[in-house]
């Protein structure tokens, strides 16, 4: 089952200079400035709000995650809506996909995320909505950046834009995420990393209102220590918590908490692909999988495929990153997608990855089915996956080459049905990525030693072109 996939990069030329696969993001009060912001926020309040509003004053919801620097940047943001015409709604500090909700529920014409995810808390992100909630493409992306080097909308009088509070925008999407559990999970004890972040606040209050038994860490940020040493990035300790408490389960979310991985009662770590795989046949079972598909990217292990092809669940892939999960979500009208990383999206309840929305409906499959959910986790047997980073080489010629062509094929040949091997070019720089994955770890990573040596050899930067 091999597989080459070409570059998943943003093609525009301009694109590459700012935006990246998830908004723009970087060192906050380095790449990402005042002034940056600033003029970001007013051409996005041309591109999402005055194109389409016929005359009124568009309104956008803002919002963002607890580190330090979102203080100024969403001052910043809000004040260069405003400035061009924009009502500002500040629904303060909650998760991305809370905000994702908000723009829809509120029915605004965009909105705005202030955060860096799972990066550290020096940097910083501005992640833009579109109307209903839905990431811009990057047709609108590339637009925003055109705008920059336009003179800015300044409307005067009346005509500027108001900021208030958001007042009740954490209670609306507590509700929210309630509405949407199929059975409630009274009688587990789960534990919740909220990563310092953004999910600190609402995480633990949705899943006490749905009847858990709660123990929460990483839920007291300070501005400084987001996703430092907890969080779905830091799982230690998480397991060792959900052990010392006897709890049935964790649950632990990002910065932004558009993720969740868990922790089984055991302390083993559940990941983005089984959690999938447990969603897809419980949603399956109450025909509720649209299509009976569930939508990957080419990164999910290839014993979620052969799990999901027992279950009579069939997968579509996609390119890495959960803006292509969601845009093949929406062209099957699928309606469950994610990825490895535990970005899982359920589109009749969300536009985007939502981590509390998840632990919150993997609780309730193991609340409804009885079972642990280490016994639920074992619809798939993870593969022996090796992943390979080659760098300073030709990553276009990684699909053409022929010498690297044969050597794949070779290793497919050699792993049979119960093996991988995936090529994937960097969009962003001069790496290719060898992944293999095996039913015996040592040979995934044999073979991926040997093909990562030929594509070394072949692709080099100071190689002559095939």
């Amino acid at each position: 089952m091999a597989r080459i996939i070409e570059s998943a990069g943003i093609e525009s030329t301009v694109m590459s200079r700012l935006f990246g696969t998830d908004g723009v993001r970087g060192l906050a009060n380095g790449i990402l400035t005042v002034e940056l912001s600033i003029q970001l926020a007013q051409s996005a309040a041309v591109v999402l709000g005055h194109q389409e509003t016929h005359g009124r004053r568009p309104v956008a919801v803002v919002a963002r995650d607890p580190r330090i620097s979102g203080e100024f940047i969403i001052s910043a943001v809000s004040a260069g809506l405003a400035s061009a015409g924009v009502d500002v709604y500040d629904a303060g500090v909650l998760p991305t996909p809370a905000a994702a909700f908000l723009v829809d529920d509120l029915d605004a014409d965009f909105g705005v995320m202030i955060s860096a995810s799972h990066n550290p808390a020096p940097d910083n992100g501005i992640k833009f909505l579109a109307r209903g909630g839905e990431k811009l493409t990057d047709e609108q992306e590339d637009a925003i950046q055109r705008q920059m080097d336009e003179a800015p909308h300044r409307p005067t009088g009346a005509d500027v834009g108001r900021i208030q509070r958001f007042a009740d925008a954490e209670d609306r999407y507590i509700l929210h995420l309630l509405k949407t559990l199929p059975h409630r999970l009274d009688g587990l004890k789960v534990v919740l990393d909220c990563a310092h972040g953004a999910a600190a606040g609402c995480s633990p209050e949705v899943f006490k209102a749905a009847g858990a038994d709660v123990v929460v860490i990483g839920a007291d940020p300070d501005g400084i220590n987001i996703n430092d040493g907890y969080g779905s990035t830091h799982l230690e300790k998480l397991q060792a918590k959900v052990v010392e408490t006897g709890a049935d389960f964790g649950i632990a979310h990002d910065g932004d908490a558009d993720r969740c991985l868990a922790v089984d009662a055991t302390g083993t770590v559940v990941d983005g692909d089984q959690i999938m795989g447990i969603l897809a046949v419980a949603l399956k079972e109450g025909g509720r999988l649209k299509e009976d598909t569930l939508v990957v990217t080419v990164m999910s292990n290839l014993g979620l495929k052969l799990a999901m092809q027992r279950e009579g669940v069939r997968l579509v892939e996609t390119k890495v990153g959960d803006r292509y999960v969601l845009a093949g979500m929406k062209h099957g009208n699928y309606s469950l997608g994610g990825e490895q990383s535990g970005h899982v999206i359920f589109s009749d309840y969300a536009t985007t990855g939502d981590g509390v929305l998840t632990g919150l409906q993997l609780g309730a499959r193991m609340a409804a089915s009885g079972q642990t959910l280490a016994e639920l986790a074992g619809v798939m047997e993870r593969l022996p996956q090796v992943l390979i980073n080659v760098k300073d080489v030709d990553r276009e010629r990684a699909a053409v080459d022929a010498e690297v062509q044969a050597a794949v094929a070779d290793a497919e040949a050699r792993l049979g049905e119960t093996g991988r091997v995936l090529l994937r070019p960097s969009g962003t720089e001069p790496v290719v990525r060898v992944m293999v994955e095996a039913s015996d770890e040592e040979q995934a990573r044999r073979e991926a030693e040997d093909l990562a040596a030929v594509v070394e050899r072949e692709l080099a930067l100071s190689a002559d072109p095939v």
